[in-house]
């Protein structure tokens, strides 16, 4: 099998990661798409997040009904700074006949080399680049983030080749929860169930 896994702070999900997730599948020929919350992501140094469980049940009810969509708690049962070498280590070893692919976006990807193990990540995962048309420029954040330095000049085209294309959606976790704060809809930026669970537990507010 070919797993994407996506991970991120779903803080909360909204349609442009489901967006993001639907394109990789298809365009990536992934059997399926693993949804990683983090419990404490690195890039994000003292940013406050809703509670593991909650931003977990989100994902839950945001991919509910489609089979080749999954979450894992990972990265919030191991608790503390979540490090995507460690995620990705661990998975090898609970699917060590499958491939797995590492979804990222241009910022991401521009920052791979920051990351802690970034050679190690490039070893235990194939590389997928996902792009939304009009609003990413994949291509300048891979030369700006010195990528070619870290996986070799060879493998950024690769990445740059099949690279996955989705719609300019402009959504953000940011906006919505500002949206929330200031008492403003999120309707039709985050699945419905979302925006329930949102209401009923009073987050971001």
């Amino acid at each position: 099998m070919r797993i994407g896994v996506f991970g991120g702070s779903f803080d909360p999900v909204h349609l442009g990661h489901l967006i993001a997730a639907e394109c990789a599948r298809e365009q990536a020929q992934l059997d399926q798409v693993v949804f990683v919350p983090a419990a404490a992501p690195p890039h994000k140094p003292g940013r406050i997040l809703a509670e593991g469980r909650h931003r977990l049940e989100m994902l839950s009810l945001a991919i509910g009904g489609h089979d080749p969509f999954a979450v894992s708690s990972i990265e919030l049962d191991r608790g503390g700074t979540s490090f995507t070498v460690d995620t990705l280590t661990e998975l090898a070893g609970t699917h060590p006949d499958d491939t797995l692919v590492l979804l990222l976006g241009p910022d991401a990807l521009a920052g791979l080399p920051t990351w802690r193990e970034p050679e190690r990540i490039a070893t235990l995962a194939e590389i997928v680049a996902v792009e939304r048309d009009s609003l990413d420029d994949l291509a300048a954040a891979m030369a700006a983030g010195g990528l070619a330095d870290l996986l070799g000049t060879d493998a950024v085209a690769v990445i740059l080749a099949r690279r996955v294309r989705m719609p300019a959606v402009g959504v953000r976790a940011t906006g919505l929860r500002a949206a929330v704060a200031a008492g403003r809809s999120i309707r039709y930026r985050t699945p419905r169930a979302v925006e329930r669970y949102i209401a009923t537990h009073g987050l971001y507010r």
